[in-house]
């Protein structure tokens, strides 16, 4: 069995949550397995009270409901927890890059909590497993495990089928590298300006990935129409997103001065 190369911790986590939209839904139950370079791993897992209705539709998948989660403490209560059980580790999951992380971050700056990401190094399983087969969780753990995943969409058994098949892909692949700075380049890691992937970077710059203005760099558009800020600030994007283009503005801004 390949064994991931580790400089220091890497916490991989799977969240369950009210719906698919990381910046408007919230988490129901988060799993967190962190592998240590001396090979150990520590376990962290928590029932949420999203402070929401759970839908119908969301219960069906992850099986918690409003009751499974009415005495379970908020994201609040333990944010300070888990804050400090990710302290310096990198992240990894399955979709992670485009839902787990956004979510989590958004979770973090409700709470006014504040989280950098972006120093850590970002390995998405699905990312590998998509490059290479393209397949969902369910079917990389049955491709590359020969196991039926049991318990999908509990976030525990998610977490752990997540880095069985990591643990499978290194065996398969052996371009990909064993440690977590080359899982990192090849899954997509360093490319985005918030975790929404609204902005990603082009040549080290700050383009739109999304609508109108797509591919151009964003103090290019904010130059020529001011109004787009302020049209993204009052409209539904993540808090993150809003926190980086204000950045962009307020730096677009002294350099005029």
């Amino acid at each position: 069995m390949a064994q991931l190369q580790l400089q220091r911790p890497i916490a991989f986590f799977d969240l369950e949550t009210t719906g698919v939209d990381a910046a408007k839904d919230r988490i129901v139950e988060i799993a967190v397995i962190k592998l240590i370079p001396d090979g150990s791993r520590h376990s962290w897992v928590k029932r949420i009270n999203p402070e929401m209705p759970i839908p119908a539709e969301s219960s069906a998948i992850h099986g918690i409901y409003d009751a499974d989660i009415a005495d379970a403490p908020t994201f609040k209560d333990i944010a300070h927890e888990l804050k400090q059980f990710l302290h310096n580790c990198d992240l990894g999951g399955y979709n992670s890059n485009k839902f787990d992380i956004p979510a989590l971050a958004e979770a973090f700056l409700r709470v006014n909590i504040p989280v950098d990401f972006k120093t850590r190094k970002l390995v998405d399983v699905q990312q590998v497993f998509f490059k290479k087969e393209a397949r969902t969780l369910s079917a990389a753990y049955s491709f590359y495990c020969n196991k039926d995943l049991i318990n999908a969409h509990s976030a525990e058994a998610d977490v752990i089928a997540t880095i069985d098949v990591l643990e499978a892909q290194l065996d398969k692949y052996a371009d990909l590298g064993k440690d977590v700075n080359a899982l990192h380049d090849f899954t997509g890691g360093d490319d985005f300006v918030d975790y929404a992937r609204r902005m990603v970077l082009k040549n080290g710059v700050p383009v739109f990935n999304f609508g109108k203005y797509k591919g151009q760099a964003v103090e290019d558009v904010f130059r020529k129409e001011p109004q787009y800020y302020d049209w993204m600030m009052n409209a539904d994007f993540a808090l993150h997103t809003k926190q980086m283009i204000s950045e962009i503005l307020n730096k677009m801004l002294l350099k005029n001065k």
